[in-house]
């Protein structure tokens, strides 16, 4: 069918009611929110936001509804897709935005695309990798990973991937998302190591919404960590990983397939724990436990 490109819908969304299919790669994927209240009878108060892109830049598409339970899981980061019957709309301005792979990639923040189950109800179709041709110029998924020994030198905030063995994983925790809230975050800790500094990854990995990977995170696997923020914890300078909105993870099991497997650091991280000995790192390893963050002074005249 007649195809458009998310250039010519920003320059042309406002004339139009119907817009031709589009064909887009899913670059990122932010957590399922859900924005249910008691006093708001709706049936499936979901919502999830995705950066998608083609040859000619790269917006947002938002999953409405009872279309996040049937669609949330299969549209995976890399995952391509066709779209028809979807509405546009203008940004929502509060949204937090990722950090792209690729720097160069022009962005559309104007308008995101929005799936609905009606009004028109969308029709979403996942192309499989071995279909996709070459001709439609998707871009491919590119990712920002940094070794343990790069990130000293990284300012606050600042967005990137990370691999590593994990060699502690502490129980999960509880914090209230507001003072006097009945909401929480839960996050544990995890430590991992890839073989470029004496120190490991020290890592806040919030649940996401990979309840099946969240809760198996153990010693001695290899986990990847997507949009991770780095902060600094002053006056002590220890620098620690927390996830953000649009954070993915992985552990051994769940890497096959995935489109950072062809990157250069995961594979030289791959390569230095083949000259590992198992036994070795087994013995260094930790679980459970409480663990305090960032760590007390040695003394009260330090306080």
């Amino acid at each position: 069918s007649k195809l458009t490109n998310l250039g010519h819908l920003e320059m042309t969304w406002r004339s139009r009611v119907h817009f031709h299919p589009l064909l887009v790669r899913i670059l990122h994927k932010s957590r399922l929110r859900y924005y249910g209240k008691p006093e708001k009878k709706m049936d499936m108060p979901y919502q999830a936001y995705f950066e998608v892109a083609d040859g000619s830049g790269m917006m947002s598409m938002v999953l409405w509804n009872s279309l996040c339970p049937e669609w949330y899981h299969s549209m995976k980061v890399g995952t391509v897709l066709l779209l028809a019957k979807y509405a546009i709309k203008s940004s929502y301005p509060f949204k937090t935005h990722p950090t792209p792979g690729d720097s160069q990639m022009k962005r559309f923040a104007t308008i995101e695309i929005c799936l609905n189950v009606r009004d028109p109800p969308t029709e979403i179709s996942i192309i499989p990798e071995e279909m996709v041709k070459p001709e439609w110029g998707l871009p491919e998924v590119k990712y920002r990973f940094i070794t343990r020994s790069e990130l000293d030198d990284l300012p606050h905030n600042h967005s990137c991937d990370v691999i590593g063995l994990v060699t502690f994983v502490g129980r999960a925790e509880r914090a209230r998302k507001r003072e006097h809230s009945e909401d929480f975050w839960l996050y544990r800790w995890a430590h991992a190591i890839d073989g470029t500094s004496d120190q490991p990854f020290i890592l806040e990995l919030f649940a996401t919404s990979q309840p099946d990977v969240f809760e198996h995170i153990h010693p001695m696997t290899y986990l990847v960590c997507t949009q991770m923020r780095v902060m600094t914890e002053n006056p002590s300078r220890t620098v620690y990983l927390t996830t953000s909105n649009e954070s993915q993870i992985f552990i051994t099991g769940w890497h096959k397939g995935q489109p950072y497997t062809k990157d250069a650091k995961v594979k030289n991280f791959i390569q230095w724990t083949k000259s590992q000995s198992e036994a070795d790192q087994i013995k260094k390893t930790v679980i459970g436990g409480y663990y305090p963050f960032p760590r007390p002074p040695d003394s009260f005249l330090k306080y």
